[in-house]
């Protein structure tokens, strides 16, 4: 008996890909809320993704922060929540990445949007985010082992190590600066760097 090619290649592990399902709009918005703290989980507004594998609203509501769920194409777990303040950076980011801008682009059109004063960046606007390996994930309890690392960053426009007495180069256990001097400058702590 001969066993058709597709066959062969589901029986050698890794030569197809897995078949991704999008977890339920619930599922996608439990794990979306957990790099919150528990004060704005509920009240948070959460994007994620349907079956066609689009960024639709999940839960629409006039809280202080906006979700991203994980994106179920990926092969690691990201979700990321961020001030609502910020939003129209983000969206624009969205927007350009779905019109084929790549890379260091993206932020070249919208520094230069803010620069002219087309794109509005607030004073300061926080983002939360876990990031990790999927198998550290429990999708239907919505929880996610300790291999999954939390990121805690504070958008400061224009910021620089000279008016913030923070360094601009990563160091383990302190907060440093990242993109010092653009629309983009912001804090970054990592906890467990």
């Amino acid at each position: 008996m001969r066993l058709a090619p597709v066959v062969l290649l589901s029986l050698v592990p890794g030569l197809l890909p897995a078949q991704s399902k999008t977890p339920t709009p619930a599922e996608q918005i439990a794990l979306a809320v957990l790099p919150l703290p528990q004060e704005f989980r509920a009240g948070a507004t959460v994007l994620g993704y349907n079956e066609a594998g689009k960024l639709v609203p999940l839960r629409a509501t006039k809280g202080a922060m906006i979700c991203l769920a994980d994106d179920p194409a990926d092969d690691r777990f990201h979700a990321a929540c961020y001030a609502r303040s910020i939003e129209p950076f983000m969206l624009r980011g969205r927007q350009l990445r779905a019109a084929g801008t790549k890379g260091d682009q993206v932020d070249s059109v919208r520094f230069r949007e803010v620069r002219s004063g087309k794109l509005v960046m607030p004073k300061q606007a926080a983002l939360w985010q876990l990031n990790g390996p999927m198998t550290a994930v429990d999708v239907a309890a919505g929880k996610v082992g300790v291999e999954v690392k939390p990121l805690y960053v504070i958008y400061v426009p224009y910021a620089t190590s000279a008016s913030t007495g923070i360094p601009s180069a990563p160091a383990k256990g302190v907060p440093w600066l990242m993109l010092p001097g653009t629309p983009k400058a912001h804090i970054m702590f990592t906890p467990d760097m």
